[in-house]
Parts: structure tokens; sequence; C-alpha cells
């Protein structure tokens, strides 16, 4: 079964290098284009995302209040949620970590290594 994954992320180059990356991995991609959007995205297509990536520093909501409001939904508590953002601060991935973030990816990002995270963790 193809899988589907949100992007959020207020950079539209960094949501179409995803689709594509994506994409030609055979994924299908939804996007966001900032925390707020991401949300209602999510809700619009609960039922078929399997992976939610997002970035952390974003105009309205960012990355943080999105893993926040996802982990205070019980509907959401087993969707992996990915972290890709040029962050690197050990403190920032903390708490990234302690919201309920399932793993880190600092950008650029290597495609391969993305797709292949992304198959492990939508399993």
């Amino acid at each position: 079964m193809k899988k589907t994954i949100l992007t959020v992320d207020d950079s539209r180059t960094m949501r179409d290098m995803l689709a594509m990356a994506l994409g030609d991995a055979g994924f299908t991609v939804v996007q966001a284009v900032d925390g707020e959007d991401g949300l209602a995205v999510l809700d619009l297509h609960s039922a078929e995302v399997d992976v939610i990536i997002t970035d952390i520093n974003m105009p309205k909501l960012d990355g943080y209040g999105v893993i926040q409001h996802m982990r205070e939904r019980p509907e959401y508590d087993d969707l992996p949620i990915l972290v890709l953002t040029t962050e690197s601060d050990q403190e920032k991935k903390e708490r990234a970590r302690k919201l309920g973030a399932t793993g880190f990816i600092i950008k650029p990002f290597n495609p391969t290594g993305l797709v292949d995270v992304l198959r492990k963790v939508a399993a």
C-alpha cells in the first residue's frame, strides 16, 4: 500500500524538494505551508497520513506547536513525526523529543537517507 507523508514547511523550495524526493520514491505527499495549515491539512487527511515531516521555524505556529497539538490528541499518539530543520542544537532536539517527535533530520537532507528513514517509521 502506498504511504502518505504530510510535509509542513514554510519554504516553498523545501516543500518542492520534499515532494520531488518522496514522490520519486513512491510516496504520496500532502503539503502544508505552516504549522496552523499543517494541523488543518492533517484533520482533512488524517485517515491517510502515515508520517508527518515538520520544520521547526515557521510563522503562525512553529514545529514545536505542531508536535504538541498532535500529541495532545489521542488519535495521533502513534503517528510518527519527523523534524526536518536547520537547527542542530542539542537542546532543540531534546525539546522536540520531549514533546513527542519520533526523529530529527538536519537540512539539507539526503533524499536517499530520508526515504530510508520514512520507510522504517511508516512500516
